[in-house]
């Protein structure tokens, strides 16, 4: 029944330096972007980034009031959290501080894992998945 992510949904208020990043940093790729106006005269910017056949979803709202806190009747930026999963933790901790991106948990090193957290330019967290 249920086969997979198909997409995460971001809502941000820094669309470019998010797409900067989630492509330049991280490897992303940009599949579509779209941009649908609303009668109103606001407007919705999306830009679709692909990685290893998961889809993130970058939204923007112009002149819509977006709340800063979670609000599950409103719409509020952010996410929770997601993860990637890294082919060696210490190579993409390295490739990442050359970038100028530091962790900001971990990293942590157990017998089957190792984790560690890095931000996006939003300050939302993405957690590194290294599977030993």
């Amino acid at each position: 029944m249920f086969k997979r992510i198909d997409h995460i949904e971001i809502v941000t208020d820094r669309l470019e330096p998010s797409v900067e990043f989630y492509t330049e940093v991280l490897g992303f790729t940009v599949g579509a972007r779209d941009r649908i106006a609303r009668p109103d005269g606001s407007a919705l910017d999306i830009v679709y980034l692909g990685l290893g056949g998961t889809t993130v979803e970058l939204m923007h709202w112009q002149g819509v009031q977006v709340s800063p806190q979670p609000d599950p009747k409103a719409e509020h930026l952010g996410y929770r959290m997601m993860a990637l999963e890294v082919e060696d933790m210490r190579e993409a901790l390295a490739y990442l501080e050359g970038k100028g991106i530091a962790a900001v948990w971990g990293p942590v090193y157990r017998a089957t894992y190792a984790r560690a957290e890095i931000r996006d330019p939003n300050g939302y967290h993405i957690e590194l998945r290294h599977w030993l």
